[in-house]
């Protein structure tokens, strides 16, 4: 199913800041918490959350309950979709 172009526009500006794909990167090897990728950076918990907020609204990034925790997984439909799209950007 093609990306509707709000949400490709809307990965393209998530992935756009170098944190922001640091994060995804960390988050398709494993699902992580925030603080384990705050730990990671030398970002503030509430910065990355901040970070994490807009990869999440772009589709980019899932959570997942793990007991009292929220793990971040990269959502691979969605990368692959942005993949695809940027490839048919030549096709124009």
């Amino acid at each position: 199913m093609p990306l509707p172009e709000a949400q490709f526009c809307e990965a393209l500006r998530a992935l756009g800041h170098v944190d922001r794909l640091d994060f995804v990167r960390e988050c398709l090897k494993d699902e992580k918490a925030a603080g384990e990728l705050a730990a990671r950076s030398t970002l503030s918990l509430a910065t990355v959350s901040e970070h994490l907020k807009v990869l999440r609204k772009s589709g980019m990034l899932r959570l997942n309950r793990d007991g009292r925790f929220w793990r971040y997984r990269t959502d691979q439909a969605t990368l692959t979709a942005v993949g695809k799209a940027i490839l048919e950007l030549g096709e124009l």
